[in-house]
Parts: structure tokens; sequence; C-alpha cells
């Protein structure tokens, strides 16, 4: 697994390929899926009694299909602050994903699904991974954090320079010097800024 720790995982999803799948590709990277439900009661429960590093979670479960899974990720993470939430959404829900991160991104991510059937396993389990990597971040500079936060916002690496009055030259080596920091080498079929990221919010 390229040095990503095997993680306990509960995955809450309704749709069963859609769960099957997910179990399939965890598992298939050396990570327990202790707990695999269809709805936000069941979510809790499975929780409370694995105690999982990771909870997978589908925004919209039954009954009505709205946010059941929204709701129970927002109660899970009052009820066990150490658990990781990864949100899964088959459109970009801005107001779904601003009331998760109310209270701090640490922990939390937030992913599509036609995302989920493209990613390679790996990026999958660095990003359910990212919390396991905090000494990486912890050698990051306070400049590399603020250019890693600004990536967050979605600057790009000249926006970055204006917001720090810095040359683009000095963000593309801030840049880099996260990568390597953060052991992410250059890959034709993975995004390292988008990784970076997600280390970033899911730390």
């Amino acid at each position: 697994m390229s040095g990503v720790p095997p993680l306990r995982v509960v995955i809450a999803e309704d749709a069963a390929l859609m769960r099957e799948g997910l179990i399939r590709l965890l598992e298939d990277r050396g990570h327990q899926v202790s707990a695999a439900v269809a709805d936000g009661d069941a979510l809790l429960g499975a929780v409370a009694e694995h105690h999982p590093d990771v909870a997978v979670v589908d925004i919209r479960m039954p009954p009505t299909h709205t946010d059941e899974g929204l709701r129970a990720a927002l109660e899970l993470r009052r009820r066990h602050p150490q658990t990781g939430v990864l949100v899964l959404s088959q459109y970009i829900e801005t107001r779904y994903s601003a009331q998760l991160l109310e209270g701090g991104a640490a922990g939390v991510g937030y992913l599509l699904k036609d995302r989920v059937a493209a990613l390679d396993p790996e990026v999958v389990g660095q990003l359910l991974g990212a919390g396991r990597h905090a000494r990486g971040l912890a050698t990051l500079t306070p400049r590399e954090r603020e250019v890693l936060a600004l990536m967050a916002e979605g600057r790009s690496n000249a926006g970055i320079a204006a917001a720090l009055v810095v040359s683009d030259g000095a963000v593309e080596k801030h840049v880099a010097s996260i990568f390597g920091k953060l052991g992410l080498p250059p890959s034709e079929g993975d995004n390292r800024r988008v990784l970076a990221v997600l280390r970033f919010l899911s730390r």
C-alpha cells in the first residue's frame, strides 16, 4: 500500500452496487471494512460499535434521500470527533459541504461519486490515510502551510503569488517542496495538487 497504514472503515451507502464496490476497493488495498450499512441510524450504531478510523457516508440516504447522510455525518462528528468522515455526493452541493466544514476541516473529505469510480485505489488509500500522515504536514514551514491553504481555496500559483506578495517562482518552489514533504511524486495518473489539498483538508 505504499506506506498507507491499514485503516478500519465503516461505509454508509444505500445503493448496493456502490456499497459493494467501495468494500472491494478498500479491502483490495488492505483496509478493513468493519461494517457496511444503508442508512444514517445504522451508521451511528456501527461507528459506536466498531470505532473506525474513517466513515464513508453518502449524503442522500433513506427514507427521503435528501440529507439523511449529511445529518448523520454531522452527528457522527459531534459524537466521535476522532473518526474521519468522507462524504460522497452525486453532485456538488455546496450548502452540504459548508455545513459539514463549519466545525473545521480537520478529518473531513468531500468526494463526488463519479470520481470514486475513476480513482485509482492508491489515490483512495492516500485520501483515507491522510489523517495518518500528520508527520508529513508537520514538516511544512509556516509559509508552505500558507501556500497549501491557498491551494485548498482553489488559487492558482499566480493567485497565491499575488495573495502572499511573492514571485511566481517562489510559489513554484514552495509547491514543489510541499509535494516532496507529503510524499507525492510526479505521476501521469494522479493530480498532485488535488492530493496535497485532500491531505491538508483531512488532517
